[in-house]
């Protein structure tokens, strides 16, 4: 069954909403540029809200380890997504506490290359964007991951909607599929009805 990740959570309200349509992964953005950044004391309010069957992702960009491991804590995160340019011995660090995603920003083939040189859990795919580390609600060209063997698992992300996700999924075939832009009114603020589409458009696949 295709996972599924909800990102750029930001309030209590669509975070309850999201967890009820039996999602796998909500993530929580505390990078300060994002138009979804968050801070840790409402997250640590969100995640009190959650069962145990969500895993509560944090999603950081090159920020300073001793952050990451503090509001790693105090929010009570499963599992931490590194969106910038943090190499594989940062991510490697810390692996004994986490289940760790490393989000690569795909350009073309070339791109993927990097991958191979990172023992995480999960590898992220996400658009390029020079102007935005993540969050662009653009998708790239998917063609360019066949036949490309990956040593972890997948999340497949970057401009996934309730309309494309099902095709994603038939041409990709991912552990798991990442939506943020898609499932919103406007930045941080989710559409349930939207939540509700995609989740169901996943699940009708597989």
């Amino acid at each position: 069954m295709t996972r599924i990740k909800i990102c750029g959570i930001t309030s209590i309200k669509d975070a309850v909403e999201a967890s009820k349509l039996g999602i796998d992964m909500l993530g929580f953005i505390f990078y300060r540029k994002s138009k979804r950044c968050v801070s840790p004391k409402l997250v640590k309010a969100i995640t009190n809200e959650l069962t145990a069957s969500v895993d509560r992702v944090g999603v950081f960009v090159d920020e300073r380890p001793e952050e990451v491991l503090a509001i790693a804590a105090d929010c009570g995160l499963t599992m931490l997504q590194f969106h910038g340019d943090e190499t594989p011995e940062y991510c490697a660090a810390f692996k004994d506490g986490f289940k760790i995603i490393k989000a690569f920003r795909i350009k073309d083939r070339e791109s993927l290359k990097k991958t191979s040189e990172y023992d995480v859990d999960l590898f992220l795919l996400d658009a390029y964007s020079p102007e935005m580390a993540g969050g662009t609600g653009e998708t790239f060209d998917w063609k360019v991951l066949n036949d490309f063997e990956f040593l972890k698992p997948i999340i497949l992300s970057g401009g996934l909607t309730p309309q494309n996700v099902a095709q994603a999924i038939e041409e990709v075939a991912p552990y798991g599929v990442d939506v943020s832009t898609g499932v919103e009114s406007a930045p941080g603020k989710k559409d349930v009805n939207l939540m509700s589409q995609f989740v169901m458009n996943v699940r009708k696949i597989g």
